[in-house]
């Protein structure tokens, strides 16, 4: 354990907590070096992951074609993805050892292509759950997903609510998660359940709305977006006595670490800003509690109506939530990234003849 640089100070000295994001086992390593006590995955890290690691997988994939000559491109894919979180389970379970189930957890997420269909994402959630003793498994918050968190919950799965940008959609998420923690009984105790808000994909989206109609903001104001929002989440979730967590993800610049570091939160960090973020000389200090400069959320509440409807407890209802523009984006790229995940598989199991091998 490296107890001198500033991600372990943030989470030896606060209620704050990491996780890598990222299953990629070096980089796995490096982060529990630094205090991780949790990994998370999407399809985009997936691809990611395979193509840093692609002499580790390649054999892999070529033994999972040869040994299921029935199988279709899309089984493979689902079953290396479920490896590669098996791999990340495995180095997590001391964590979750030690920590009696509280923590050491590995995200692995429903197909993003489902996210219509709360029935089959329920039914995916329910066998990654059985993959590790500690899977938490990510679904989306999308009108669809919602019903799946609760129904995930009622059967005892710890789910990592994702695809969630703003204060609207934490709090439905909250009030799933609380009717399936109601429908657990005694078992609810034991429940992690955590939702996360993309503080850095809300600002992205901002920038796109920002570029795309021609408007005019104070600069540096669009980087205080995403952390307004999860304060305000938090904020309600501490009144209301939610029992969810809240977790920060998608990191874009030091403000989604440092003006968070103190609150009782998770943050999912990407290994190349943990790498800067111990590199930096910013002070390790609790600012969870700081509330964003109230000028600043005033200008992008008077410049942005999609602020104000990721800022406001009633900015949108639970049929809105899919059409939000980051919540387009992001679908979009994860499904996109999921696809391009199965053509990688697809080359493996019925090669290119045009290309000379």
């Amino acid at each position: 354990m490296t107890t001198d640089s500033p991600l372990y100070q943030t989470v030896s000295t606060t209620p704050t907590d990491m996780w890598n994001d990222s299953c990629a086992e070096d980089e796995l390593r490096y982060a529990m070096q630094h205090g991780a006590t949790g990994a998370t995955t999407n399809p985009t890290i997936v691809l990611e992951v395979l193509n840093k690691e692609r002499q580790q997988w390649d054999g892999r994939i070529r033994q999972l074609i040869d040994d299921n000559p029935t199988w279709s491109e899309t089984e493979v894919t689902w079953r290396l993805i479920e490896e590669m979180a098996i791999r990340g389970a495995e180095l997590l379970h001391p964590v979750f050892q030690r920590e009696a189930g509280r923590k050491g957890r590995l995200s692995i997420q429903t197909n993003p292509a489902l996210y219509r269909d709360a029935e089959a994402i329920t039914h995916q959630a329910v066998r990654f759950a059985g993959l590790a003793p500690n899977m938490q498994v990510k679904i989306p918050v999308t009108r669809a997903g919602l019903p799946a968190i609760e129904q995930a919950t009622a059967q005892g799965i710890n789910v990592n609510a994702t695809v969630c940008f703003t204060v609207p959609q934490a709090l439905a998420v909250a009030q799933a998660v609380e009717r399936g923690l109601d429908r657990l009984g005694e078992r609810a105790g034991a429940m992690t359940p955590v939702c996360t808000i993309m503080v850095g994909r809300l600002d992205d989206w901002l920038r796109v709305v920002h570029n795309r109609d021609g408007l005019t903001i104070t600069p540096g104001h669009m980087d205080w977006a995403g952390i307004a929002c999860i304060k305000r989440a938090h904020a309600i979730y501490r009144e209301r006595g939610y029992r969810t967590r809240l977790l920060a993800a998608a990191y874009r610049h030091h403000l989604h670490w440092s003006e968070l570091i103190g609150g009782d939160v998770v943050l999912t960090i990407p290994h190349a800003w943990q790498l800067r973020f111990n590199a930096s000389r910013v002070v390790v200090r609790p600012r969870f509690d700081r509330p964003v400069d109230p000028a600043i959320v005033a200008s992008l509440l008077e410049t942005f109506e999609d602020f104000r409807r990721a800022y406001e407890p009633s900015g949108m209802t639970v049929e809105q939530f899919d059409s939000f523009g980051a919540t387009a984006r992001t679908l979009r790229s994860f499904i996109q990234s999921y696809h391009d995940l199965v053509g990688v598989v697809r080359d493996a199991m019925l090669p290119d003849p045009d290309r000379r091998r």
